[in-house]
């Protein structure tokens, strides 16, 4: 019962981030002090489920972009997996590539707390490009030029696939109130 009860407070702790600061103000401020005070104490192999919670959060507030989707990318990537490394070379979380980190001002991409909030920047840029969430995942996937090039969703399975499993994760999440 441990586990479920700290993802039922994970779950009320975004919340509370994604409806921003107001009422749940002081929570908003705790939550994201907590998680940027606590980032530099834990190796990358020691990151808890909780503790990537409260970095998606508050990126996702810095960022003004929904945390679900924010978790449903990473879930996708890397399975919560911040050593997580690709064939291709993507690296953490968020799963960066080299350049992709480098221009984002990741220094680290294995750092959870780096990764994360660079993904979600460069999430908040496909979104605010693209202005439609299935284009900027499949962007996020296959790159910008190739949802340009082809004037939407390219026609790679590897895409197709990507963007169907991460929008099925991320419709799961707001359907259920996470």
């Amino acid at each position: 019962m441990e586990i479920a009860d700290e993802l039922a407070a994970v779950r009320r702790r975004i919340d509370a981030i994604a409806a921003g600061p107001g009422a749940s103000g002081r929570e908003f401020t705790t939550t994201l002090d907590r998680a940027f005070e606590t980032r530099d104490k834990w190796p990358a192999t020691d990151v808890s489920h909780v503790s990537i919670d409260h970095m998606i959060g508050a990126s996702a507030a810095e960022f003004r972009v929904d945390p679900r989707l924010v978790e449903a990318v990473v879930q996708s990537e890397s399975a919560f997996d911040p050593g997580a490394t690709s064939g291709a070379g993507a690296r953490g979380l968020m799963q960066l590539m080299p350049q992709t980190a480098a221009s984002l001002g990741v220094i680290d991409a294995y750092d959870p707390a780096q990764n994360v909030r660079g993904g979600t920047r460069y999430l908040r840029g496909l979104l605010d490009h693209f202005h439609d969430v299935e284009l900027a995942i499949a962007a996020y996937n296959a790159g910008p030029a190739a949802v340009e090039r082809y004037g939407g969703v390219p026609p790679y399975a590897e895409t197709r696939n990507y963007v169907r499993v991460v929008l099925n994760r991320y419709r799961r999440l707001r359907s259920r109130g996470n």
